[in-house]
């Protein structure tokens, strides 16, 4: 049995316009499977493929609280790229923030919601990923993300330290997950501080959607239940409470 990472999830008040905004800042395309929600992928992007993760933009109309736990890290491939990229991002709708980051080299921007998310100066491990070179997600210890994600999906783990937990596909292709330790992350899910980002996993075509979840269960992984009623996917929180869901087999 198996799964792997597809895409995102990303709540928005307005889907459409916060679509329009990524796909211009990620170069893709938009589509839209049903109202209210707002597809985003590569263009000529043959679903799913490891090279990218696609990002679902789905109406919500709860209002963002708080710093999100999970984010995108965006790439850049030169010190003029990246100054290009900050300038058409913040023409586009994109403001700078503060979360007390100091003096780093990348540059910390919000979208149109006021999502976090992060223009990074130029990386060499970053020049093979697409425009998203990193999903972030905040934890308190990137050990148990580790193990549990490690065994969760079919991604590499390609470093563990108290610092961070780092993954990429199979295939060593696409963007990588790093999950970094936070002092002031919260544990456990609260059906009141439903994520506005989540991860989506899908298993591979001929596996069985119910032992795939069963399996993570014995993981780790807690079913949660936010009135979502009956659903093709499952919904689940991870050991430390982060929301994702395990879409039907593709």
């Amino acid at each position: 049995m198996a799964t792997r990472l597809v895409q995102l999830h990303l709540k928005a008040r307005d889907d459409a316009a916060l679509g329009r905004f990524w796909a211009e800042a990620l170069g893709w395309v938009v589509s839209s499977e049903a109202p209210g929600v707002t597809n985003l992928e590569p263009p000529g992007f043959a679903y799913p493929d490891p090279t990218a993760l696609c990002i679902d933009v789905v109406a919500d109309p709860q209002p963002k609280t708080g710093k999100n736990r999970v984010h995108v890290d965006l790439a850049t491939t030169s010190a003029g790229h990246h100054a290009d990229l900050v300038a058409r991002l913040r023409e586009l709708g994109a403001t700078p923030t503060d979360l007390g980051q100091g003096d780093v080299p990348w540059t910390v921007l919000t979208d149109p919601e006021g999502n976090e998310f992060c223009v990074l100066e130029p990386r060499a491990n970053h020049r093979d990923t697409g425009p998203i070179a990193v999903v972030v997600v905040d934890c308190a210890d990137p050990h148990a993300m580790a193990r549990f994600w490690d065994e969760a999906m079919d991604w590499t783990l390609h470093e563990v330290t108290d610092r961070r937990a780092l993954l990429r596909s199979a295939q060593d292709v696409g963007p990588y997950v790093e999950f970094v330790r936070s002092t002031d992350v919260r544990t456990g899910w609260d059906p009141a501080l439903r994520p506005r980002i989540h991860l989506d996993l899908r298993p591979y075509p001929g596996e069985d959607h119910q032992a795939e979840a069963d399996r993570l269960r014995a993981l780790g992984a807690v079913d949660i239940d936010f009135g979502q009623g009956e659903v093709p996917w499952t919904c689940f929180a991870d050991p430390e409470g982060n929301e994702f869901c395990v879409l039907t087999p593709a």
